[in-house]
């Protein structure tokens, strides 16, 4: 080989690298993209879709406004929908997040059945889901990332525990203990709270042989619907209830009414354990019509948008995430009136 040939092949060889090295280049520059790509979301690209079972109460007019005013603080693009009540609309509203390509999917499921088809639609999309306050009846938990809320089974086993521990304070001096007669006013029917609040509830009283649930029936967890059914109880037992165990202070102050209206005294004559810890609830606890009530708190909004950012950038969250909450006899009432802010 002389020379001349030499330098052609060398010339050759060192092109070669020379290409091979500008394309392994290009390569690192592609990888680099992609991690930028891949770097946290600014919070005002975050899109996240929430669909609310309704505006049925108090608590849950609280909870909603929970959640948008911190979308609205963290100058996050919200997509709220309020379902009135009915699954179906829950589900449209899903499916419409899903189609908008939303980051994170949120929602209070109104029932606790039903929800697998709509969710494995969201995981197939890629988008997480987060339930709040209520958790759905599936077997397949893989189909949302975490359930945030209360414990209800905990709230009906308070409820319980309260009243047990204290009827015989604060019930009337001339009403015997032999058999203390309970009615109970239902949440929505198969509702998750309204499941596991009645479940919570006989844990306790099951144990107690002088407690007897004699009536139970649904308030739809609303005033006028506990109202209407108190009366109905009212005119089948009349003064022969002893206590009233209402699953949300809703339907609890609408019984109040009927009770005043059948000439009795709420709180007096017939002891009220009731759940949620409403502002009404303090109310009415502070004029001595209501006995107790089990707190849950709606303010998830908080905890539901730190959740969000952290799935959006690729952290790990808890599989369920439970509040913390209180129990409020009559007694402290006055004293905590002024820090309630729903």
């Amino acid at each position: 080989m002389n020379k001349l040939t030499g330098g052609c092949v060398m010339y050759k060889v060192l092109t070669k690298i020379i290409v091979f090295l500008a394309a392994l280049g290009l390569l690192f520059v592609g990888c680099k993209g992609k991690s930028d790509s891949d770097k946290p979301k600014d919070i005002s690209e975050i899109t996240v879709g929430f669909s609310q079972i309704g505006a049925e109460s108090a608590w849950r007019t609280a909870n909603s406004e929970s959640i948008v005013s911190e979308a609205k603080k963290r100058s996050i693009d919200l997509k709220f929908s309020d379902a009135q009540q009915k699954q179906e609309n829950q589900i449209k509203a899903i499916r419409s997040y899903i189609a908008q390509g939303v980051d994170v999917i949120g929602f209070s499921p109104v029932v606790e059945s039903g929800w697998g088809p709509v969710l494995r639609e969201a995981k197939e999309a890629g988008i997480p889901v987060i339930l709040t306050d209520r958790a759905v009846d599936e077997k397949d938990t893989s189909l949302w990332v975490t359930f945030m809320g209360s414990d209800f089974v905990e709230e009906g086993r308070r409820a319980g525990n309260w009243l047990v521990e204290n009827y015989e304070n604060v019930k009337r001096a001339d009403k015997p203990m032999k058999y203390i007669k309970i009615v109970e006013l239902q949440g929505t029917v198969g509702s998750a709270p309204a499941n596991d609040r009645f479940s919570g509830f006989r844990e306790v009283i099951d144990k107690h042989a002088e407690f007897k649930i004699i009536k139970t029936q649904t308030g739809e967890f609303t005033r006028a619907k506990g109202k209407e059914v108190m009366e109905a109880f009212l005119k089948s037992e009349g003064k022969n209830i002893d206590v009233l165990y209402a699953h949300n202070d809703d339907m609890a102050l609408g019984a109040i009414q009927a009770i005043e209206q059948f000439g009795l005294k709420p709180g007096v004559d017939i002891i009220i354990v009731s759940i949620d810890a409403v502002r009404g609830a303090f109310e009415a606890m502070v004029e001595g019509k209501l006995n107790c009530t089990v707190e849950c708190s709606p303010l998830l909004g908080p905890q539901f948008f730190d959740a969000v950012e952290k799935l959006v950038n690729g952290e790990s969250i808890p599989a369920r995430i439970v509040t913390e909450e209180d129990v409020f006899p009559q007694e402290v009432a006055e004293e905590v009136l002024p820090t309630r802010t729903y």
